[in-house]
């Protein structure tokens, strides 16, 4: 499976969990014809800390998508997030000597915005085109064809860690798969979920996900700021089992089915019930003290958020308001929070445009996974920037014990 027949795989390696997600391109778009879920706890800040676990993470994913799609996977398009992947922007300029402006100009100019200081254990991840300048005509969307003499190409570049590419690359390669193309999450969110016209008036997406909250802003239809902070759900987990002193375990279930964002929407007369540990017997907690752990927490990530968007210089540029992604945000009440912190429209983002098994992702846990779907079929004929070879072996050996578990 791969680029020949547009069936592409995205691998979101999450902090909780792994999710694989089999799409077909189509003239008329995206299918969504498989899925699968795996438990992780082998990511923390966005780096593999565990290589054998998070390899069977991926492989119980790509079994179970692999089943429900009928297809076999050879390749993937893999997400990365964390706060060692950062943004900036960077300028390329290059003489045209006046003369109209063609492809190879574009590409030097793109070439040339790569003259930043990079430290030698990062690597750049993507270079994203923003404008162009044509002899100081700002704004330019496409500048093929137009006369000048200087050429300037505005751009945002994204690095990552080398050894935390290096590990994923690894994880990948040990369950025999090939790496299409790494990219980085928010980009892969922002493809599933984001309509053209809420790029061209200015849009923050909040992706809010285990470890990590990571945001990046659009306006003018293109990406202007990326950042990650180091804060998300698991903070929220954490902060119910010590307040209300119940497992780990046990509160990541709580927070799931009876967590808040505000304690002012949740009726006054509801309890529920918390284990204790110990042995101890289970205690009947109003739900509004659930409450009272969780809106401090979301309020903080948000503000946050918000903060940043405000250091960047955007926040009066967000006609089109923000947009929360991640499992977290699928807690009741948070958009109704974030309303309130950042003073502008809110809405919870549902993966858009896809057809098939479109149900089953319908959620903002799954826009990573449609969204690297989107994003490759954008760069369908485009080289990965890994490799495309890096599994052979692996996937040689995953055949064999496949063969070997199917006919014996």
């Amino acid at each position: 499976m791969g680029r020949k027949n547009n069936v592409l795989v995205g691998l979101d390696i999450g902090t909780t969990k792994t999710t694989a997600i089999v799409g077909e391109v189509t003239d008329t778009g995206i299918d969504i014809i498989g899925i699968g879920t795996s438990p992780a706890k082998e990511m923390r800040k966005g780096a593999v800390v565990n290589i054998d676990n998070m390899v069977e993470s991926i492989k119980t994913a790509v079994e179970e998508a692999e089943h429900m799609s009928g297809c076999h996977i050879n390749s993937v398009y893999v997400g990365i997030a964390g706060n060692h992947v950062k943004g900036q922007n960077s300028l390329g300029i290059v003489s045209i000597k006046g003369r109209e402006v063609d492809e190879d100009d574009v590409q030097r100019a793109i070439e040339a915005s790569r003259a930043i200081a990079v430290p030698v254990d990062r690597e750049i991840m993507h270079i994203l085109p923003q404008n162009y300048v044509v002899d100081g005509q700002d704004g330019i969307k496409d500048p093929k064809g137009m006369s000048g003499v200087r050429l300037e190409a505005k751009v945002h570049i994204v690095t990552a860690s080398s050894s935390a590419i290096q590990n994923i690359i690894k994880s990948v390669s040990r369950v025999g798969l090939d790496i299409d193309d790494i990219v980085m999450e928010q980009l892969a969110a922002s493809e599933a979920l984001l309509s053209s016209d809420e790029k061209d008036l200015g849009v923050a997406v909040i992706d809010i996900g285990g470890a990590n909250t990571g945001i990046s802003i659009f306006s003018e239809g293109c990406i202007k700021h990326t950042a990650i902070l180091p804060l998300g759900g698991n903070y929220v987990t954490s902060d119910i089992a010590t307040g209300l002193r119940t497992p780990l375990s046990e509160a990541e279930s709580i927070k799931i089915k009876y967590g808040c964002a505000m304690t002012a929407l949740i009726p006054k007369e509801e309890t529920i019930q918390v284990p204790s540990v110990g042995g101890r017997e289970d205690r009947e907690v109003s739900r509004q003290i659930l409450g009272r752990i969780i809106e401090p927490r979301i309020e903080e990530i948000l503000s946050f958020a918000f903060k940043e968007i405000v250091r960047a210089g955007f926040e009066d540029m967000l006609a089109a308001g923000v947009v929360l992604s991640g499992g977290t945000s699928l807690m009741p009440g948070i958009v109704e929070l974030a309303e309130q912190v950042f003073d502008m429209p809110a809405r919870r983002g549902n993966p858009d445009g896809v057809g098939g098994l479109a149900d089953v992702v319908n959620s903002p846990a799954h826009a990573v996974g449609v969204g690297l779907i989107a994003y490759g079929s954008k760069h369908i004929e485009g080289e990965s920037v890994y490799g495309r070879k890096i599994g052979i072996v692996g996937r040689i050996s995953r055949s064999i014990k496949k063969f070997i578990s199917e006919f014996f």
